[in-house]
């Protein structure tokens, strides 16, 4: 999520128009219970949208579409940002500060080289960092509301496993919702019934499917041309569940009911998945952390000092009960078991990948002090049970958080007081 925010509010940045900078009074464009969306807001979040879809390629929707989706993005939201607030759900400095460093790692810059990039795109670091506060207040709101909502048993990962144990196949898939209001009248089922058909028309008639999905999808990932990424079979909506073995690249399903309304998919891409095998080393080490007391080249020249002691006859296990800072450790002689060195941090899987069977490492620094590692032995296990389970689990979740997340916005934006007040001609 970080990574993928930043290119679009880059480009964003540079695309703001100059009318807004030039009004003495911002003007409200939508009334949310007791809150408001101002214009530079729409602005901004319309020019980062036109930047995304640029980027992804996708043919603009009409232009008053395109403003009645963006308008509705900030209208939901803000509902989502109030009950944030209302819970108590706040974002810390050091957090966001972190999140910067990632983003900025993520994009291959320094701090100083990203703010310089905000920079010269129009955007300062309060302004970037504001933004990201926000998504993250977001994303820890709907991990709380499924958290209360969403309940993976036993039952399920096995009835699922058995379900899908010969099914290695994962589906890209791509999806239009047209929604349907809880306990909506016969009418305005039939009315949302129709809307899907008139868009099952024309996709049928040649239109891209991401222009459609962002022109009229309800779902939250339209303004992403519906994307839904690449999903296992147990991964795959409900709706579409049962068709999609059966599906070819392009095609299209006819329209689907669920509880939030009605749909269109595209399958866009399929894969086979294969055994998981997993190269994991057995090893020990010795760790020194620096401290007050302890510099860095006290540590290092600590470890250097048991590297000759060992490389002379001296056990390892002993001299990592007695000197090594891992406790945990250095109660079984500084042993780690057996471990994928790509769950290590990334210093350490560099000197594990390194070195040989039998072989001691040179002192090494990670943010956890300064190692010195033997390596015992190497293997390579079959993890394709253990995978599968935890990717069931997950994927039932997946499945059961998108239809609740579904839900739930659908409950706030129907419980909420929304006025519009966009008008014609504005931001066209």
């Amino acid at each position: 999520m970080v990574r993928a925010l930043l290119v679009p509010l880059l480009l964003a940045a540079s695309l703001l128009p100059a009318q807004a900078e030039e009004q003495l009074l911002d003007r409200i464009v939508a009334v949310v219970n007791d809150d408001v969306v101002l214009l530079s807001e729409f602005e901004a979040e319309l020019a980062a949208v036109r930047a995304q879809l640029r980027q992804r390629n996708v043919r603009m929707p009409p232009a008053e579409e395109l403003r009645r989706q963006v308008l509705e993005r900030l209208v939901m939201q803000t509902l989502q940002l109030n009950v944030a607030e209302r819970q108590g759900i706040t974002v810390d400095s050091a957090t966001l500060d972190a999140a910067v460093r990632r983003v900025a790692e993520q994009n291959n810059m320094s701090l100083s080289r990203f703010r310089d990039a905000l920079s010269a795109e129009g955007l300062t670091m309060a302004e970037f960092r504001e933004r990201l506060r926000r998504e993250i207040l977001l994303s820890r709101l709907r991990q709380r509301e499924m958290q209360r909502r969403v309940n993976v048993t036993d039952q399920e990962i096995e009835q699922f496993l058995a379900q899908n144990r010969d099914d290695s196949t994962e589906y890209r898939l791509a999806q239009i919702l047209i929604s349907v209001p809880e306990a909506a009248s016969a009418e305005a089922i039939e009315g949302a019934r129709d809307e899907a058909e008139s868009v099952l028309a024309e996709l049928e008639a040649g239109t891209d499917f991401a222009t459609v999905a962002a022109t009229y999808s309800d779902a939250r990932n339209a303004l992403e041309g519906g994307d839904l990424g690449w999903r296992g079979a147990a991964q795959v909506p409900e709706p579409v569940a049962d068709r999609v073995a059966q599906m070819s690249p392009g095609d299209i399903t006819p329209v689907l009911r669920s509880p939030a309304g009605f749909h269109v998919f595209q399958l866009q891409d399929r894969r086979s998945t294969e055994q998981r095998l997993v190269t994991q080393t057995r090893v020990r080490h010795i760790l020194i952390e620096p401290n007050e007391v302890v510099t860095d080249t006290d540590a290092r020249l600590r470890l250097e000092s048991l590297r000759e002691r060992i490389q002379g006859g001296a056990s390892f296990a002993e001299l990592a009960q007695a000197n090594s800072d891992d406790a945990a450790s250095a109660s079984e002689g500084g042993s780690l078991g057996w471990i994928d060195p790509a769950a290590t941090p990334p210093q350490f899987e560099e000197v594990l990948r390194s070195l040989e069977p039998g072989e001691l490492s040179e002192p090494f620094r990670t943010g956890s002090g300064w190692h010195l590692v033997l390596l015992e032995e190497r293997r390579q296990r079959d993890v394709t049970e253990e995978i599968a389970r935890s990717e069931a689990a997950e994927a039932i979740r997946e499945r059961k958080e998108e239809e609740q997340t579904e839900l739930w916005l659908r409950e706030l934006r129907e419980e909420a007081f929304v006025e519009y007040r966009l008008g014609e001609g504005l931001a066209s």
